[in-house]
């Protein structure tokens, strides 16, 4: 695996990275009218999208979803939607297939032409990304097999969430990456299944985070576990953590770090000084995957099930009775 790849230790004898194939730009097609259908989106390179973005920006929350190999990428994308996001931005190396991409009557999906598997790729994506929006807007980040959960997202939406985020005064929201595994290597060689899905229910705790000083910086927290906790010997110690800025809003100079921390301060943190805010978690088969992909980790890993295992229920209200988000002051 190189090293964009879910925090796996990258194969010696594989290639850093692959390089953005060169394509040549193109305007993208103007959004659609309010209430009507969707024009035909043709797949174009991000930097010439973001080049000329029309009003495809204008509104958020927008959602970017880095596609790094085929697998549920239609049930990711429908999920982001079925979650209220505005426009829902699906970079991939090559064009996707109709089979890849979910039923979308108002075109909220733009697939963008972008090598999501290169060494670096998320930071160079989201930051363009963070450039090219309008301040204030609202970004989602995360990959294919990845979904995005937060407190009572069955029945109210994203941008009901953030809107009262916004009105506590918090610019970024905490997420926990929540390891997703299939209970049976044998019948699931991806280690992918969405409809036996597991997870760890216990077994996470957080460290204070250092700064550069040697102190602890105010409000932040490494968090640890999953299956990036219990075989970490394949993970190098700067991949192990699991939490992710994956909700924030724009302003200028911001920027996303390597490691999935925000270059403002105040965006890392977990809540505000005077009470407990929302937090949210992604389900995540990322790093499943790349186990089992991995040579250096394949050979050794004969399941993924343990006493702590439980099946995922696709529900905010299990991952709030694990204590794996957080409602705050949101009822």
């Amino acid at each position: 695996m190189n090293e964009a790849s879910p925090l796996v230790r990258p194969d010696p004898a594989d290639p850093q990275g692959l390089n953005e194939p060169s394509r040549p730009a193109a305007p993208p097609l103007p959004a659609a009218a309010e209430g009507q259908p969707a024009a035909p989106f043709r797949p174009v390179p991000l930097d010439a999208f973001l080049a000329s973005p029309g009003d495809h920006l204008r509104r958020g929350p927008i959602a970017i979803i880095l596609v790094e190999d085929m697998v549920e990428v239609a049930a990711t994308l429908s999920h982001h939607i079925e979650a209220g996001f505005k426009k829902i931005l699906a970079l991939s190396p090559e064009p996707l297939s109709p089979a890849d991409l979910p039923d979308d009557p108002k075109g909220r999906v733009l697939n963008l032409l972008f090598d999501a598997r290169a060494s670096g790729a998320h930071v160079r994506a989201v930051n363009a990304v963070i450039e090219a929006a309008p301040a204030d807007t609202w970004l989602y980040y995360g990959y294919n097999a990845e979904f995005l959960f937060y407190p009572f997202s069955e029945s109210r939406g994203v941008g009901e969430m953030l809107a009262f985020h916004a009105e506590e005064r918090r610019r970024g929201m905490l997420t926990y990456v929540i390891d997703l595994y299939a209970p049976d290597l044998a019948r699931h060689p991806d280690a992918v299944s969405m409809d036996e899905a597991m997870f760890d229910g216990t077994g996470y705790y957080a460290l204070g985070r250092s700064d550069r000083s040697g102190g602890t910086r105010e409000r932040q927290l490494d968090f640890f576990g999953g299956l990036r906790w219990r075989f970490e010997e394949h993970l190098p110690p700067d991949r192990r953590r699991i939490d992710r800025i994956a909700l924030f809003r724009t302003e200028k100079g911001l920027r996303l770090l390597p490691d999935h921390r925000l270059s403002i301060e105040e965006y890392n943190t977990y809540s505000c000084p005077w009470h407990n805010n929302l937090t949210a978690a992604v389900a995540s088969f990322r790093v499943a995957k790349a186990l089992v992909r991995n040579p250096g980790s394949r050979e050794q890993i004969r399941g993924f099930t343990w006493r702590n295992s439980e099946p995922f229920r696709w529900s905010s209200h299990q991952l709030m009775e694990r204590g794996l988000m957080e409602p705050g002051q949101w009822f």
